[in-house]
């Protein structure tokens, strides 16, 4: 039986940061958010076929609606799990299951149970992995995928800004051909990081614009690069968050120690002062870890990656 929005809500919030339980009221909004959260995907995704029909003609044709289903197993060991096919950046060829629900934070002794009940519901998908969640830095036999690194804003004050480094509101996405040179410079620098980030649609990058949250980054008012924010619950651990969208530095401010500074300027810059400033890393990109890191801002857990069998 699927458990209630609720009962997944409080599962997920027993499961957080020991950290991230002291900056919101755990009982009241926080509960609220991740309820919310999981009644809008989770459970919509687990019982609605007009929405698998939809996904299976859109993500997996010749798959059956049912074989796109959220599944809610126990996988032994006192685990319960809620499982869901999905799409790496929505690229086809790009399968895997996640497991983010479950009724406590996954173990070693419980990666075999897992990944069998991965392929036995979505082996048909041919999944790459099975992606889990932890607050901790990691599960023996796991790959580290993401993580989440965050702050209070009160607690994210710029200091010892370099002299000309300064964010702007920007009404329009003006330089997003220099934004993607950007990525193009950072990429053929270093080739794997086209598998850690990409850069924003244009159009995400105007929605930002237009709620006030995208600005130029300057350096001696000349245009230097982009920082976005958006308010976006599902991707925040249920925290009232502002999640970081873009940050990113045109080819010749890299290198001048301006990257600690952008999520201090940025989160000051946001208009709620009472929010958390949350955003996802690759763990492999160590440069915007560190910078991050640098700035006050914590991590408070991330996605792992169970590599599962390939037919």
């Amino acid at each position: 039986m699927i458990p209630s929005a609720e009962l997944l809500a409080r599962y997920t919030l027993e499961r957080q940061h020991p950290l991230t339980r002291t900056w919101v009221d755990d009982d009241a909004r926080r509960l609220a958010i991740l309820t919310e959260e999981h009644a809008a995907l989770d459970i919509l995704l687990a019982e609605d076929l007009q929405v698998a029909t939809y996904r299976a003609k859109r993500l997996a044709p010749g798959k059956s609606p049912e074989q796109m289903l959220n599944r809610w197993v126990a996988v032994g060991n006192d685990l319960e799990v809620m499982f869901s096919i999905r799409f790496e950046n929505m690229n086809l060829a790009k399968p895997f299951v996640d497991a983010t629900p479950m009724s406590r934070s996954p173990e070693p002794r419980d990666l075999q149970a897992l990944a069998a009940a991965a392929l036995e519901y979505y082996g048909v998908h041919n999944p790459l992995y099975l992606r889990l969640w932890s607050a901790d830095a990691g599960v023996d036999g796991t790959v580290p995928d993401r993580r989440f690194l965050g702050a209070p804003i009160s607690e994210l004050q710029p200091h010892d800004v370099p002299p000309g480094l300064a964010l702007r509101p920007a009404k329009s996405v003006e330089h997003y051909d220099e934004a993607r040179r950007a990525y193009e410079d950072v990429d053929t620098a270093h080739p794997h990081h086209t598998e850690e980030a990409a850069i924003q649609d244009l159009d995400d990058l105007q929605e930002s614009a237009d709620d006030g949250l995208l600005f130029d980054i300057t350096v001696n008012d000349d245009w230097a690069g982009y920082a976005a924010a958006i308010i976006k619950p599902d991707d925040a651990l249920g925290l009232p968050a502002y999640v970081v969208r873009e940050l990113i530095l045109a080819k010749k401010y890299r290198g001048h120690s301006y990257g600690p500074h952008l999520s201090t300027l940025l989160a000051q810059a946001l208009p709620d002062p009472t929010r958390i400033f949350i955003g996802t890393i690759h763990s492999a990109n160590q440069g915007a870890r560190t910078a991050a890191l640098t700035a006050g801002r914590h991590d408070v857990g991330g996605w792992l990656q169970l590599p599962l069998p390939q037919a």
